[in-house]
């Protein structure tokens, strides 16, 4: 993409009446009030965020009023990336701040849920903290302390946040997958962590279709060695666990909060960097990396992300479709940081029709309604009415993330709601549970764009020369610390494999694995993967994971992965594999391919579409060369986007070649017949 692009038309801005009390407005005029910081704008503000670190985050701390037991000594430790320290000295607890607006004879609600298997309920204030305090006094009965690993294979419910909490609140260290998810899969993640307690499921509807996961339960139960204690919630009503040979104890939910009942709810007091939770990676290249978060980092980025980019109010009613394995599970819980409530659903989003969620937003008031792009466009696709004509709605913001918002998502927003609903684009990832781009009230809503980089976040777009671009696309890269970037990887003592993660591209500086572009008005375009993570409705998604089950298959000798937009489509999941001598791709096969991923892997993990090859490229030391395939598919020159030197067979690029003329080629007779 050279050359200036034309400004897309503006699709929304701030009505002043909104403005004026919002959460951003009052820090901006408390900026000024208290420092003497005035801004010509928002680029003026992000500006001095991003460059006067410490001076911005010690304004987050002051202005949300963090509540410590001991002060921090100082801000920022040294610049360095990895390493840099935050607010040493500073003990607090995250959980306290998710209740200091929630005290006990307050009957607000807290939590509202919805799912396939439970009407629509709510949890109020009173009972979270009864339900929070008697689980963490069961945890503590079982043993758990500080430090100890607490592994969740959970829907997203009630209960589930209940048991974050509590967990938090003593300070053990939490980790969740979502029940969808097959046992290899979730014991490649719970085991690097080697857990104490594991909390599961006896199973789930998803589509109208119960899934038992009692057996796979066991499984999990049985490969995780350190466990000593399981609880199992009677979610879908499957019936009791075979106890087996288990050396440890298994019981009910009900029975874990009885051990614990009439516990009086406490915080222990942690260093800012005490973990808080363990969050995985896709696994692209080999196990999926277990992402530490400390209590401090995800406070301080969460107060900023949801109040001042999110714009959640004391009345707000937070909704952001999620399962409890994608990050954005972790940022509904804090929207508990604020006075309003949260809002769950656990189940199929399209079922029994596309309205589901739409109707759940209406029931329950849902203020702030997310998504993750793949659905809005899905919605947008199946000509869902949002706001059928002549109904009041509640939403006045709707969020998007996971991958890029298309243009006629945007337009189809602005089609659908109100004028004064605010639409806000975020980026961001897992790795720092927070946000890079994203929405900001003062910002106008251009149609394909994110409205601007996140205070605090010192974002840049890097050519191949590693200078800041502006205006084309480059990688997205930080160039300075923020407090919710990982702590460590668990089980990385030296430290090596997360600098080989983020900084080994480019030494000190992090590089996420984003192509971006930033606008001369400071905008923000995601133009997709650098890397070769596959990503699914907002999810992200490892091609070792889906290797791992093709390869399980007698049949198949080798596989690649890629995720490659095609006309008309949000992303094409296409899956190279090459068979066994003299054998051929048929539907059977094909067949039990999808199933064996759906099981072993989870129905994301399932490709679009499953072709047979006579080689896999790879380069000379055996590594898949995923990335320049997918450029290849995408159209670039196979000669440029990867030296055939480097390959130990380079003949085996030239099906791929082959293959991507014949796609241009059947693309431009579709279009020329369309």
């Amino acid at each position: 993409m050279t050359g200036p692009q034309p400004v897309p038309p503006v699709l929304w801005t701030c009505p002043p009446e909104r403005l004026a009390g919002s959460p951003l407005d009052d820090y901006t005029r408390w900026l000024d009030r208290e420092h003497g910081l005035a801004f010509s704008g928002y680029n003026e503000m992000w500006d001095w965020s991003s460059t006067e670190l410490e001076a911005f985050w010690a304004s987050i701390w002051r202005f949300f009023d963090v509540r410590a037991s001991r002060p921090y000594e100082t801000v920022l430790a040294g610049r360095q990336m990895p390493g840099a320290e935050w607010f040493s000295g500073a003990e607090l607890n995250y959980a306290e701040h998710c209740f200091r607006h929630r005290p006990e004879n307050r009957k607000g609600v807290a939590i509202i849920q919805e799912s396939e298997l439970r009407g629509l309920a709510q949890w109020t204030n009173a009972e979270l903290r009864d339900r929070t305090a008697a689980i963490a006094g069961g945890l503590t009965a079982l043993g758990v302390e500080a430090g100890d690993r607490v592994a969740a294979y959970m829907p997203n419910l009630p209960e589930t946040i209940a048991a974050f909490l509590a967990c938090a609140s003593i300070g053990a260290i939490w980790s969740s997958c979502s029940p969808d998810f097959g046992s290899p899969a979730v014991i490649d993640r719970f085991r690097q962590i080697e857990p104490k307690v594991l909390l599961a499921v006896d199973g789930y509807r998803y589509g109208g279709r119960d899934f038992d996961r009692r057996e796979t339960t066991l499984r999990l139960r049985d490969a995780l060695p350190t466990v000593e204690h399981m609880v199992v919630l009677d979610y879908l009503g499957a019936g009791d666990l075979v106890a087996g040979d288990y050396g440890g104890t298994t019981l009910s939910w009900e029975r874990l909060e009885e051990f614990g009942a009439g516990a009086a709810l406490r915080f222990a007091q942690l260093p800012f960097d005490h973990p808080l939770w363990i969050l995985y990676s896709s696994g692209t290249t080999g196990l999926p990396k277990p992402i530490v978060h400390g209590h401090g980092g995800i406070l301080l980025e969460h107060y900023k992300d949801h109040f001042l980019h999110f714009d959640l109010r004391a009345d707000e009613r937070f909704f952001w479709f999620s399962t409890t394995g994608w990050v954005m599970w972790n940022i509904v819980v804090s929207g508990l940081l604020g006075e309003g409530a949260v809002v769950l659903y656990d189940g199929n989003p399209a079922f029994p029709d596309q309205d589901r969620l739409w109707h759940l937003a209406d029931r329950a008031g849902v203020t702030c309604f997310g998504a993750s792009a793949a659905y809005l466009t899905a919605a947008m696709k199946a000509g869902v009415e949002p706001v059928p004509p002549g109904r009041a709605t509640t939403i006045r913001s709707v969020g998007s993330t996971g991958s890029p918002l298309p243009p006629e998502a945007f337009r189809w927003v602005y089609e659908c709601f109100p004028p004064e609903t605010w639409l806000f684009s975020v980026s961001g990832g897992t790795d720092i549970a927070g946000a890079f781009v994203g929405g900001v009230l003062t910002m106008p809503v251009y149609e394909g764009e994110i409205s601007a980089r996140i205070l605090g976040v010192s974002v840049e777009s890097w050519d191949a020369e590693g200078k800041h671009a502006i205006g084309r696309m480059g990688e997205l890269v930080a160039t300075a610390p923020m407090p919710s970037m990982p702590l460590r990887l668990w089980g990385d003592d030296d430290g090596e494999r997360l600098r080989r993660s983020y900084f080994e591209t480019y030494p000190g500086v992090w590089r996420h694995g984003d192509w971006i572009e930033i606008t001369e008005r400071g905008t923000a375009i995601i133009r997709g993967r650098s890397d070769s993570t596959i990503n699914r409705g907002g999810v992200r998604i490892g091609t070792s994971e889906i290797y791992r089950a093709a390869l399980s298959l007698e049949e198949v000798v080798d596989a690649l992965a890629v995720d490659v937009p095609m006309r008309n489509t949000h992303g094409f999941v296409q899956l190279f594999i090459v068979l066994d001598d003299g054998l051929e791709l048929d539907e059977a096969l094909e067949r039990e391919l999808r199933s064996r991923i759906r099981l072993y892997c989870s129905p994301r993990h399932v490709p679009d579409d499953i072709v047979q090859v006579p080689q896999v490229p790879r380069t000379l030391s055996g590594k898949v060369i995923e990335v320049p395939v997918k450029r290849i598919l995408l159209g670039e020159d196979a000669d440029k986007v990867v030296s055939r030197g480097s390959l130990a067979d380079p003949s085996a690029l030239d099906w791929f070649v082959a293959y991507a003329d014949e796609l241009r080629d059947r693309t431009e007779q579709e279009s020329t017949i369309g």
